[in-house]
């Protein structure tokens, strides 16, 4: 058996699979100020009654990490920058505690200057007396040569908790968005840890050892020690989790708009060919543009507990929520009391509902139905103009799947897949207000949790080869080796496919079972005095995001 645990703003959605399909399934409320008593809950619910030894894996996405950015609440952490010629390292300044070295590394990772010990010496005594436990560093070239960040983690080794270096978190050359992506792995670690930590503890006093997967934002998995080392890669778990549940409806030729519609926000993504789209350089989150792989999704600040109000005599929806529906209990009008009051949601209080509708039908000067229903066509008129422009967005630049550019492509989607708690409620009227084919995904109360239970582990590898200096480097893996002048780009691959299946297996995925593609292949010849000198090679390869082998969509059920 499998559990899958999806974490939201509003609800914590768990479910328990097995050969026969979904065995159980359970909503707990969300307590945004400890998330771990919520995963907590949602466990001790879900595993009542069964047997430990037969639950042979759990899977889990959590909002801990992108609230964190996302608010601003994260720790002090220590960040050191070494850039060389060219811009000033302090034009990418993350936080306060951002320190630049002298000292370069060039393109061919070749040292220019030295990074000067007494310097690092400096900035080490400066955060140990401002109180800093995490240190990111991160140096220009340090994809191509590492030597530089080794030398200064070394002198900060024994002084700090931790010390993530810019070459082991990303082996892309983008130097500011591996400065915010170091940073950010830095500044949430601590949060991480504590959730990981937690959640360890307690499944060991409750007697469930099993393997714990976290999921990542590219909608593949990893094993939640594996996501110490990585904890940004956490980040927008959520919406990659609404991803994966609906993969399997989408059209098999054509595109899909797919909508996680919750109790706070509306997530967003698109399929082509059932097939998700990638964004290609990484996610920009809290202002900081990255290197963090993930799935191309937009999240919007309305859901059916958004906050309904008047201003200027017209209708406002979200983008916060001050609790549940009033029909729930709740302190302010949502679109959800909209829906009890239409009569299509058959839960909650008619009477609550009418009492918050009251000062809003007031103000628009019409009866409490009829604002109920203009507040509820204002919420899908919303949601599907941030579809379209979302869309829009998309096709202003070039189109990647998960596999592959998709050359000259525009999206053209004919389909909306809904899931979510109200998915039924709200498909009928998006499909009245658009041009769409709109449906609901199975099981579309907890799709999202599925969708974390069946998603594959995945990870990718950055090879880099200079046969001119007889070098091969995958920075991430921190692997260096010797190679010959006579070494290509077909070792080259087969290179870093080794090394992609040797990095999967050990982050937990099944070896008989790797679906491994290389997604970028380029090679340049050196010349100097009209002849070839050497070539410079870079492959990129990953594992195919997706669902585990032996499940079957249609009949919802593990083989």
């Amino acid at each position: 058996m499998i559990i899958g645990l999806d974490v939201g703003g509003t609800h914590a959605d768990v479910v328990l699979l097995g050969n026969e399909g979904v065995i159980n399934e359970i909503k707990v409320p969300t307590d945004p100020t400890d998330l771990f008593d919520t995963v907590l809950t949602a466990l001790e619910k879900i595993t009542a009654d069964i047997d430990p030894a037969k639950i042979i894996r759990m899977v889990m996405s959590t909002t801990l990490t992108t609230n964190a950015i996302i608010q601003k609440k994260l720790p002090q952490v220590g960040m050191i920058v070494s850039g060389g010629p060219g811009v000033d390292p302090h034009f990418y300044r993350t936080n306060d505690h951002f320190e630049c070295l002298s000292g370069s590394i060039d393109h061919r990772g070749r040292e220019v200057e030295p990074v000067q010990a007494a310097a690092i010496d400096r900035i080490r005594e400066k955060f140990i007396a401002a109180g800093i436990r995490h240190v990111g560093v991160v140096t220009k070239f340090s994809v191509r040569n590492a030597a530089q960040e080794l030398a200064i983690a070394r002198q900060l080794e024994g002084h700090f908790e931790k010390v993530f270096l810019g070459h082991r978190i990303s082996g892309n050359l983008s130097f500011p968005r591996r400065i915010a992506t170091t940073y950010l792995n830095a500044a949430v670690y601590p949060i991480h840890r504590e959730f990981f930590e937690a959640v360890n503890n307690s499944l060991t006093r409750k007697g469930l050892k099993v393997p714990i997967r976290i999921l990542k934002a590219d909608g593949g998995n990893m094993n939640f020690e594996a996501s110490i080392d990585y904890p940004a890669q956490t980040t927008l778990s959520g919406p990659a989790a609404s991803v994966m549940g609906s993969i399997a409806f989408g059209p098999e030729k054509g595109d899909a708009l797919v909508m996680d519609i919750g109790g706070t926000t509306t997530d967003m993504a698109i399929l082509v060919d059932q097939v998700p789209l990638l964004a290609p350089q990484g996610i920009e989150l809290g202002g900081f543009k990255t290197l963090i792989r993930s799935l191309e999704t937009h999240s919007i600040g309305i859901g059916g507990d958004s906050a309904v109000r008047i201003e200027n005599g017209r209708i406002q929806v979200g983008p916060h929520r001050n609790g549940p529906a009033m029909a729930h209990g709740g302190p302010s009008p949502t679109p959800t009391d909209a829906l009890v009051l239409l009569g299509k949601a058959r839960k909650g209080s008619r009477e609550l509902a009418a009492r918050g509708f009251a000062p809003i039908a007031e103000q628009l000067g019409v009866t409490i139905e009829d604002a109920a229903f203009q507040v509820f066509d204002h919420t899908c008129r919303q949601i599907l103009r941030a579809a379209e422009e979302m869309v829009e967005r998309i096709n202003r630049q070039p189109v990647y799947t998960i596999h592959e550019m998709q050359d000259g492509y525009q999206v053209r989607p004919t389909t909306i897949l809904v899931l979510g708690g109200p998915a039924p409620l709200f498909a009928e009227h998006l499909e009245t207000l658009s041009h769409y084919q709109v449906g609901v995904v199975p099981r579309w109360t907890v799709a999202n949790a599925i969708g974390a239970a069946l998603a594959r582990t995945t990870c990718e590898v950055n090879l880099y080869a200079d046969t001119e200096q007889q070098i091969a480097t995958a920075p991430e893996e921190n692997f260096t080796t010797k190679v010959d002048r006579s070494f290509d780009q077909a070792q080259a691959r087969q290179m870093a496919l080794d090394l992609l299946q040797k990095k999967a297996v050990a982050r937990g995925a099944n070896p008989a079972h790797l679906e491994m593609e290389v997604t970028e292949e380029l090679q340049f010849n050196m010349v100097r005095g009209f002849h070839t000198t050497g070539r410079n090679i870079r492959i990129r390869a990953q594992v195919q995001p997706g669902l585990i082998y032996g499940y079957d969509p249609v009949a919802g059920r593990l083989m």
